[in-house]
């Protein structure tokens, strides 16, 4: 996994933007609200939001860590991009997009056409 990969995975999602925050960070919205951050520097990294349960599960792993300031919202950093399969990124980053389109108004859905 590395930047150009995970921006390919994310594009294929619907409404999606993207926007650099924190001078290094991709970040990857919809309605305005990250499901998605991957770190433009040398050594790649990135944070998407998990359910409670894949939390607990994901965070136990070596190369995963509860997200920093992020953690209280179940947001996982997954330092070794080896840590997950390609199968479990293109499940994790559709998941943390469901759980954050799950949360917007339904104005927002509606104006961005979900």
């Amino acid at each position: 996994m590395n930047i150009e990969i995970l921006q390919n995975l994310c594009k294929t999602l619907p409404a999606i933007t993207e926007d650099i925050k924190w001078e290094d960070h991709l970040c990857f919205l919809i309605g305005n609200k990250m499901f998605c951050v991957g770190s433009l520097s040398e050594n790649f990294s990135a944070s998407l939001k998990v359910s409670d349960e894949d939390f607990v599960s994901l965070t136990e792993r070596n190369g995963i860590i509860p997200a920093p300031y992020m953690a209280r919202y179940k947001w996982i950093l997954i330092s070794d991009p080896n840590a997950l399969s390609v199968q479990e990124w293109e499940y994790y980053i559709q998941h943390s997009y469901e759980l954050i389109k799950n949360k917007l108004p339904k104005k927002v859905l509606k104006e961005l056409g979900l």
